[in-house]
């Protein structure tokens, strides 16, 4: 079992690490090192509380970041939006402290997946207050989505959300390329998963394809009625496996939208990590948003 957990702990590392680490924008040189934003600064553009609504994107959008990251992994997205004309928030969520990952400055999105979407329903409920809208839109990046679903599902959050953009969401749970199979049958619980949980942290564990938390977002159907779903996944994903247990079946009432990037744009290499970076992915969020949205801007590599 130590042997499991040790194989988990070394594919999550560079599963979502990378936002963290490579998001550019904010950092500074110092003794030869990028400095790591630590999600203290909001993104440019982001929470503005005086930012009022236009007729134009009545609803402000929420940005939700995934595991082991932080609200400036959207340091390249949030700008976009903002110079959109949206109302654009983003927040910290999920520090757990508990493990070597949680423990680590500026870490978040470590801790029980249920109690960050609590989180979430709190910052959602003081966007709307501050803005006057009804609803609000969230884009979420990996694990975000399940804490958005969780939010949807469990936290009021159906009647508070008019559309839901997952980003290589972790919707169905993760094989972790094929490494979760180390681990025991519904491998989110027993002495290897809690020795997982113990260097990667809870929510790592917890989106495990067959974790109790993840049979119990899907219950039911996959989606809530009224909600509109984007579901974007990438070939190249490493993280989210397979990438296609991302997309969603709609139900009664809800709409969902899934696509690949590489339909859109074949040339993007964007993959797990530093994907909400990707101009792919800047255009499909914005269509998403607003369907009469164009101007699509393929990367060149």
């Amino acid at each position: 079992m130590a042997g499991a957990a040790a194989a988990l702990t070394m594919l999550c590392a560079p599963a979502e690490a990378a936002p963290a680490h490579e998001i550019g924008g904010s950092g500074s040189a110092s003794d030869g090192a990028a400095k790591v934003p630590d999600g203290s600064v909001s993104p440019a553009g982001a929470n503005d509380w005086s930012c009022p609504p236009t007729a134009a994107h009545p609803r402000p959008v929420v940005l939700v970041h995934g595991t082991w990251g932080n609200q400036n992994d959207w340091n390249v997205l949030a700008p976009q939006l903002k110079a959109e004309g949206y109302c654009v928030f983003s927040l910290n969520f999920g520090r757990d402290t508990g493990s070597v990952m949680g423990a680590k400055p500026g870490v978040y999105g470590t801790g029980d997946i249920r109690a960050s979407a609590g989180e979430l329903a709190a910052f959602t409920e003081r966007v709307r207050d501050a803005t006057g809208s009804a609803k609000v839109d969230l884009v979420a990046h990996s694990q975000g989505a399940l804490v958005a679903r969780q939010y949807l599902r469990f936290e009021g959050g159906a009647a508070e959300v008019g559309s839901l953009v997952s980003l290589a969401g972790t919707n169905h749970g993760t094989t972790m390329n094929g490494l979760a199979s180390l681990l025991p049958p519904g491998g989110s619980s027993g002495p290897a998963a809690d020795l997982a949980a113990t260097y990667v942290g809870t929510a790592a564990v917890q989106q495990l394809v067959g974790s109790d938390v993840v049979r119990t977002i899907n219950a039911g159907g996959d989606t809530e009625p009224g909600i509109a779903y984007t579901v974007v996944a990438t070939r190249l994903d490493k993280a989210s496996t397979p990438p296609e247990a991302t997309f969603l079946q709609a139900g009664p009432g809800a709409t969902v939208d899934n696509i690949w990037v590489h339909d859109v744009c074949p040339t993007d290499t964007f993959d797990h990590g530093p994907l909400p970076q990707s101009p792919t992915i800047a255009y499909l969020v914005q269509r998403a948003l607003d369907p009469a949205h164009t101007g699509i801007s393929c990367p060149q590599h």
